[in-house]
């Protein structure tokens, strides 16, 4: 038998992915599944992107590339943080790696210690604790409830710091809430962080380009500029550009970090594959027609998905302000009886009703640090939005009071 390191006791497989498996598994014996478990658009890539990289491929050596990008690819992530962001960095504080949790994953590789403490506000994407524990970290997950549009705020962050904090995680639009926040807003964490000169704070953006009402997407760093040497903004190409598959995250960052980043790259991966840089070099640098096409389209599933909900008087589901998710409230849910006599004891048990009785597969709220809630994901047609509320709808008509 294997021995197995230790550290991995306490990390769990992503909460995702297992009900995207539980989906398919519960599909492969001939029932009609709609899996909204996983956060994946359904359009494909623009085509000048994928021709791009086929171009590139077919007429010259696909080589090793520089650990941290392509020059080019890098030189193109500065003009675009410069361009969108006001933010202005040099191409030696750019990093690329194998999508936005590979550089978030380098960058606590590189700075967590035994015990140092990082805040991730629930709700938080499921695979920040596990990569925290998984260094030796502790989360400290502060609850950021509906009331307060899942934003932390200062009060609770100034309860959440200790002396052994190393990181703050933001994520805006938020995974799975939606929650965006204002630049006054930031301005505020802001000012409670400069008096914490060790923390660390990551700012995952990847949903910056999904983004409603009007609203204007304003990045940690433009907002907080005295904290840029301690701040590491993280995006990609997998949500505004539909390229999950093609695996390309980038992050802005202090040098010293950067360069302990792409340490650790040059000894794992070596770097990202060389017609995937090239593929996000023309996304980037290409007609951006398509960013506001899906952001669109997205708004106008969020739309239906809202409405649907509000429809079902045991559920709650305020507008998401951003991203393609709807974490929906089942707190009236807990306790209900299911047909078959079972009690639906927490989130948990809602989702497994959902997947057997609605044939939906939704992800627990558990799984985002803050509960009674399930999270769907509306990236995926109107139609198959429609079906899947209305599926929910006949499986809660069915409990019991």
């Amino acid at each position: 038998m294997s021995h197995i390191a230790s550290r991995l006791s306490a990390v769990k497989p992503s909460a995702s992915m297992a009900v995207s498996q539980a989906a398919k598994d519960l599909a492969a014996t001939g029932v009609d599944v709609i899996d909204l478990g996983l956060g994946e658009p359904d359009f494909p890539a623009p085509a000048h992107i994928t021709e791009a990289a086929f171009a590139a491929a077919r007429k010259e050596r696909m080589l090793y590339t520089a650990s941290l990008g392509t020059p080019d690819l890098r030189k193109a992530i500065v003009a675009k943080f410069r361009n969108e962001n006001g933010l202005d960095y040099a191409i030696d504080q750019i990093a690329v790696a194998n999508g936005a949790k590979q550089i978030i994953f380098n960058a606590l590789m590189a700075t967590v210690e035994e015990g140092d403490e990082a805040i991730l506000p629930a709700p938080y994407f499921v695979s920040y604790p596990e990569m925290v524990k998984l260094f030796g970290g502790v989360p400290v997950t502060p609850a950021c409830p509906a009331e307060n549009g899942f934003r932390l705020t200062p009060q609770v962050l100034e309860a959440a710091l200790t002396k052994k904090t190393r990181w703050l995680f933001l994520n805006m639009p938020g995974n799975p809430s939606g929650a965006v926040y204002t630049e006054a807003q930031l301005k505020a964490l802001g000012a409670v962080l400069a008096n914490y000169p060790d923390v660390m704070i990551l700012s995952d953006e990847i949903y910056e380009h999904i983004i409603f009402d009007g609203r204007k997407f304003v990045s940690f760093g433009a907002a907080c500029p005295e904290l840029r040497d301690r701040s590491l903004i993280v995006n990609g190409m997998s949500k505004a550009y539909a390229m999950t598959g093609w695996r390309v995250g980038y992050a802005a960052g202090p040098n010293d970090l950067i360069k302990a980043m792409a340490t650790i790259q040059s000894q794992s991966c070596t770097s990202v594959s060389a017609p995937a840089q090239i593929a996000a070099k023309a996304a980037l640098e290409g007609p951006q027609d398509c960013v506001a096409e899906f952001r669109a389209a997205f708004e106008r599933r969020r739309d239906l998905v809202v409405e649907g909900i509000a429809k079902i008087d045991a559920l709650s589901l305020d507008p998401p302000e951003g991203a393609f998710y709807a974490y929906i409230g089942c707190t009236a849910l807990i306790g209900a009886k299911t047909p078959s006599g079972q009690t639906l004891e927490d989130d948990v048990a809602v989702a497994k009703y959902l997947l057997d009785e609605g044939h939906v597969a939704a992800v627990p709220g558990t799984a985002y640090g803050l509960s009674p809630f399930f999270r769907i994901s509306t990236a995926t047609s109107e139609a198959v939005l429609e079906e899947a509320v209305e599926r929910i709808a006949a499986a809660v008509a069915k409990l019991e009071f």
